[in-house]
C-alpha cells in the first residue's frame, strides 16, 4: 500500500529476522567465484534513521537489533548481521538501521549485480540518492516488484536472490506472493527465492506456510520467530517467517543454534518460541 513507511518498524525482531537470514544467503553466494544478482521486489528507502522521524513513533528497533546491540556473546550468524548494521554506524552510537538494499550493496562484490523495486514516490527518491553513484551495478525501478521481476529472470549469470516482503497490509499481498513465486519458478527453477511474512492474526497469515509448501516439493526451508503469544485482540504483530526455496545446504543447522539464542533475547513473555522446518533435495 502507498501508505506504508518501512521506517515505522526499522530494526524490530521482525528486521533481525529477515536480515540476519539475508546476509546469510548473500555470503552463501558469495563464497563461489561467480557472479550473482540480487533481486529485491519491495525495496524501501534502503536505509533508516532511528533517532529521529517515523522511527521514533514507536521505536520498535528497541524491541529488536537494540537488544542486539553492544552484546559480546552474539552466535556467529548474529554477530555477522551486527556488524552489517555497524558498518553504518561508524561512531558506535545505534543510529540508522540498514534495509536489504544496504545490505546487499555492502556484501556485493565487483562482479555482482543488484536490482531494486519500489512503488512509494517518496522511498523510491530516497533510495535512488542512496545509490546515486552506484553506476549501472545497480538498478532502480518505479514499479511493482510483483510483476517486474518476471522481466529479470532468469538473471544472465544464473545465480540469484530473490528477496519478496511485501508490507502485507493489502491482504491481495499473499495471494499474489503465491502467484510471484510460482512464475519465478517456471522461469528459473534454480534461483533461491525468500519470502518474508508477519505473523498477525488474519486467515491470510495462518495458511500462508502451507501454501508455499505447496509451490516445490523439496528443497526449501522455513523459520518463524514469535516473540509473544497471538494478541487477545487481534491486532498487531507477534512475529515473523522466512521461507526460503532452494536455501543453502548449511542454513537450517545454523538456524537451529541461533533461534534458541534469539527466542530468550527477544521473547516478551509467554508465548515467545522458534520454528524450523525443512525439506531438502
Amino acid at each position: 500500500m502507498l501508505s506504508y513507511r518501512h521506517a515505522f518498524h526499522a530494526g524490530n525482531h521482525a528486521d533481525v529476522l529477515k536480515h540476519a537470514v539475508t546476509v546469510q544467503l548473500l555470503n552463501y553466494l558469495g563464497k563461489k567465484d561467480k557472479a550473482y544478482w540480487y533481486i529485491d521486489t519491495h525495496a524501501g528507502a534502503g536505509a533508516y534513521a532511528l533517532r529521529e522521524g517515523y522511527a521514533t513513533k514507536n521505536a520498535e528497533f528497541d524491541t529488536g537489533i537494540g537488544k542486539l546491540w553492544g552484546r559480546t556473546d552474539l552466535p556467529a550468524m548474529l554477530a555477522e548481521y551486527v556488524d552489517e548494521v555497524a558498518a553504518l554506524n561508524p561512531d558506535g552510537e545505534l543510529r540508522f538501521y540498514p534495509g536489504s538494499p544496504y545490505l546487499a550493496w555492502r556484501l556485493m562484490r565487483e562482479q555482482d549485480r543488484m536490482r531494486l523495486f519500489e512503488l512509494h514516490s517518496t522511498e523510491i527518491d530516497v533510495l535512488r540518492h542512496r545509490f546515486r553513484d552506484a553506476g549501472r551495478r545497480v538498478m532502480i525501478y518505479a514499479g511493482d516488484g510483483f510483476d517486474g521481476v518476471k522481466a529479470l529472470l532468469p538473471p544472465p549469470p544464473r545465480r540469484a536472490l530473490v528477496l519478496i516482503d511485501p508490507s502485507f497490509e493489502d491482504k491481495r499481498d499473499y495471494s499474489r506472493t503465491i502467484a510471484c513465486v510460482q512464475d519465478g519458478l517456471e522461469r528459473f527453477a534454480t534461483g533461491t527465492y525468500a519470502v518474508w511474512y508477519p505473523q498477525v492474526t488474519r486467515p491470510e497469515s495462518q495458511r500462508f506456510p502451507e501454501q508455499l509448501k505447496r509451490l516445490q516439493e523439496k528443497n526449501w526451508l522455513h523459520v518463524t520467530l514469535s516473540v509473544s503469544r497471538p494478541p487477545e485482540d487481534g491486532f498487531g504483530l507477534y512475529g515473523s517467517g522466512m521461507f526460503i526455496l532452494n536455501p543453502p545446504y548449511t542454513l537450517a543447522a545454523t538456524l537451529k543454534e541461533v533461534m534458541p539464542w534469539l527466542v530468550k533475547t527477544l521473547g516478551q513473555g509467554e508465548g515467545a518460541q522458534f520454528k524450523i522446518e525443512s525439506r531438502g533435495d
